[in-house]
């Protein structure tokens, strides 16, 4: 696998997440990127549960994200977000970090961006899913950022950078360390295929708002088709009556 940035269709992107706006690679473009995609493009991982391989080469995600009306998870979100911030003229470098959570020792399977703008890097997470940021915050020792309701922090733990979302530690990563395509193909199979991986045990489906966090959560749904139906309302999913209703044993109650 390569990065392939060339594949996608930055027009289609940006008509995806509802951007039009100013295209100069400034930290003002950067901010308002990224909070569009985090709003229009849902963290999900509904192609796991249904037994379907991830993808990550650059058409492929093309194909499903912008296309085919589907969100994905970290992986996903953020080499495809990379992919349009570099030909938007950022320059990116793309991460493999470890998830906290309260526990440690977890492995290098989450994908997040650093991004440098107007001579400041910034750091940049469109895929984390839960308490993920919204937008970038400035990727410097002691850095805070308050987004609507929520609030994140970066620590520095001699050369790991730990990221906060209030008193939750999300992730944490080397920035030094280089990462290759290899090394987010071997993260991705890890997340999508171990049966280790919340990922290949749990429905997770999440839009963010303005000013909320809409999940799939405790819903009740009497028919595939009332599931179906709320993915899109709701969340912005599409999915056939079928794929609802092999996931419909899988909800969270």
């Amino acid at each position: 696998m390569t990065w392939d940035i060339e594949k996608l269709d930055l027009d289609a992107y940006l008509g995806r997440i509802g951007y039009d706006g100013p295209r100069a690679p400034t930290a003002g473009t950067l901010r308002a990127v990224h909070v569009a995609h985090v709003r229009a493009i849902p963290f999900e991982n509904l192609d796991v549960l249904l037994g379907r391989g991830i993808s990550l080469d650059l058409g492929s995600l093309q194909d499903k994200m912008v296309t085919g009306g589907r969100g994905g998870y970290c992986h996903e979100h953020n080499l495809l977000f990379a992919a349009a911030l570099e030909r938007l003229g950022f320059t990116v470098t793309r991460h493999l970090a470890r998830i906290r959570l309260g526990r440690y020792h977890l492995p290098r399977s989450h994908a997040m961006l650093t991004v440098v703008a107007e001579g400041r890097t910034w750091l940049a997470d469109v895929g984390f899913g839960g308490e993920g940021l919204v937008e970038p915050m400035p990727f410097e020792e002691g850095a805070s950022l308050e987004s609507g309701p929520w609030r994140w922090r970066l620590v520095r733990e001699e050369d790991f950078w730990v990221l906060h979302a209030g008193e939750t530690e999300l992730y944490a990563f080397r920035p030094g360390e280089p990462q290759f395509p290899s090394d987010f193909e071997v993260a991705n199979f890890y997340v999508s295929a171990s049966p280790q991986s919340p990922f290949t045990r749990h429905v997770l489906a999440q839009r963010t708002t303005a000013g909320a966090r809409v999940r799939l959560e405790g819903q009740s749904f009497a028919t595939a088709g009332e599931l179906a139906e709320w993915l899109r309302a709701e969340l912005g999913i599409e999915i056939t009556e079928s794929d609802a209703r092999a996931l419909l044993p899988m909800l969270p109650h």
